[in-house]
């Protein structure tokens, strides 16, 4: 039951009513017995800096931060983790005696799956991203952080694309970062081991489109690992089409799961929160057995 005493939760977009965060998030605090809701907050983007500050005034103790706002949001934060600067986004905040501090759980969410699951030697795997906007950026840390040597990133926007290179001086030396146009796919996709889609492009309900057509599919090593940061539908037309090709499939659930899970334990200050019950809640949403 909801009272006076109650504490907040949420997440903030635009939109953000098609977040499923509010079912995992709920799911779990009620499994903890804890007093806390978990609530969407749409909010414009000019109106960002002043619904942060009315956050403060009511008390919430944590946020996540999905489109468009992960760095917009960095503005508005009195401190911000060192991962969350590597990355320039930021898709968990926390209140902290009363002021604000962001951190990025995308990067854990991420790499979960592939750490947990699959046995690679990372250091010999070529990392191909489709996009280069906030999600890619994540990506691209996390496979630094796996250890992939080797991270091509291919976005359609020749400026944005620019502003994407320029912006990564704080990555090791020993990291080989290479941007590319759209029109390069057909010679990078065979050297993918690892391909990631962070676009948008087969998102519900435009179910039939795939960032790649099935013919720049063929080129797809067999036995590489396609991940789609996309959950609903499971698989998208990019993982049926790469599956197709012989790839290990891997959608976006467990990122979404993991990265909420991350930020549940940092609002709390608990060490393990029940991973499990947010998995299959959303499971049970979106109708998977």
């Amino acid at each position: 039951m909801i009272t006076g005493k109650t504490k907040l939760l949420g997440v903030i977009g635009h939109p953000v009513e098609h977040s499923l965060s509010p079912l995992m998030h709920n799911a779990a605090l009620e499994s903890l017995g804890l007093d806390y809701v978990y609530l969407p907050f749409p909010i414009k983007p000019d109106d960002l800096p002043k619904a942060i500050q009315g956050f403060l005034a009511i008390g919430v103790t944590g946020f996540n931060v999905t489109i468009p706002h992960k760095q917009a949001i960095m503005s508005c934060l009195s401190a911000i983790h060192p991962i969350a600067k590597s990355v320039g986004a930021v898709n968990t905040v926390l209140r902290k005696d009363n002021h604000w501090i962001g951190t990025n759980t995308d990067i854990e969410g991420f790499i979960s799956p592939l750490q947990t699951t699959y046995r690679r030697n990372w250091q010999q795997t070529v990392a191909v991203i489709l996009g280069n906007g906030g999600a890619s950026r994540a990506v691209v840390v996390g496979c630094v952080q796996l250890g992939c040597t080797q991270v091509h990133v291919i976005g359609r926007n020749e400026e944005k694309l620019k502003e994407f290179r320029n912006s990564w001086d704080n990555l090791p030396p020993e990291v080989n970062l290479h941007i590319h146009k759209w029109e390069e796919m057909s010679r990078i996709i065979p050297q993918a081991h690892l391909l990631v889609n962070t676009t948008p492009m087969g998102m519900h309900p435009n179910v039939d489109v795939s960032p790649l057509s099935a013919e720049e599919m063929r080129d797809l090593p067999r036995g590489a690992i396609a991940y789609d940061l996309i959950y609903n539908p499971s698989p998208t037309r990019f993982l049926q089409l790469a599956r197709q090709q012989g790839a290990i499939a891997i959608d976006g659930l467990e990122m979404l799961v993991q990265q909420g899970a991350s930020a549940l334990r940092i609002w709390l200050d608990l060490e393990t929160v029940p991973v499990d019950i947010m998995r299959q809640t959303l499971r049970n949403h979106l109708g998977w057995r």
